[in-house]
């Protein structure tokens, strides 16, 4: 297989014989900070059809076209699992983003407790980071970054066919995480991570409460959110994802 350093997500369809029309940005990338040239191989996924090995046939930091020639690798897409969590301070939540995006989770939904700092987010710029993450990692799917949304709301609409893994601080050293997931068994998941304030009393009564909801603990620690969101999420890949 062709040695290729660059891979580049595109929102165009890939095949052979396809030419795929850069945008300013990824020009400006490609041509003026990589110094690639006409012949230059590429990798491009558009997140449908698999990882493609491309050819610069145009250059220009202001436009680029690149000529689709084979198929690097088929489409690989993550488990039936959603990160459900309270934004905190802005490096650490792009951090969450980033690494739930490596760590095969389908969909990211930053969501507003009664603790969470944050009333606001950028969710275009965190779609961006994780399509980077993507990009970096060898995936060929971006996962989808929700628009904020309260806690409560989405509790009230949650599908009934979706477990959810909540992780309660409260819990601490007490019942396994791994444990409760393999006997609820596979399917549609979500794993729920709390506030650096933790979750309130009322939360937490509604969530012990909820007939899809497993509390569980992370261990004999307290975790950080960002912390808290890796281990949960590679906890649930050993147990039931594509990990195992």
């Amino acid at each position: 297989m062709t040695d290729v350093k660059i891979r580049l997500f595109v929102d165009h369809p890939l095949g052979a014989g396809q030419s795929l029309a850069l945008d300013k940005a990824q020009s400006h990338y490609l041509f003026g900070v990589m110094r690639q040239q006409v012949g230059a191989k590429i990798a491009v996924f558009n997140g449908r059809e698999g990882e493609w090995l491309t050819e610069v046939s145009e250059a220009s930091k202001r436009g680029g076209v690149l000529l689709c020639k084979e198929l690097r690798g088929p489409q690989v897409n993550p488990p039936d699992l959603w990160l459900v969590f309270a934004p905190i301070k802005k490096a650490r939540t792009d951090f969450i983003v980033e690494k739930a995006t490596e760590m095969g989770a389908a969909r990211i939904m930053p969501v507003q407790t009664d603790y969470t700092n944050a009333d606001r987010i950028r969710q275009d710029r965190l779609q961006a980071h994780a399509l980077e993450a993507a990009e970096q990692c060898g995936g060929t799917f971006v996962p989808e970054v929700t628009d904020l949304t309260k806690l409560s709301a989405l509790l009230e609409s949650w599908p009934a066919t979706r477990n959810l893994m909540f992780c309660d601080e409260s819990l601490v050293g007490q019942m396994g995480a791994q444990a409760a997931l393999q006997a609820a068994g596979a399917g549609p998941w979500a794993v729920l991570i709390g506030p650096e304030g933790g979750f309130s009393e009322k939360e937490r009564a509604r969530l012990h409460a909820a007939p899809f909801a497993y509390p569980v603990s992370l261990g004999p620690r307290i975790l950080r959110a960002d912390t808290a969101a890796v281990a949960a999420l590679t906890v649930w890949q050993q147990a039931l994802g594509d990990w195992m």
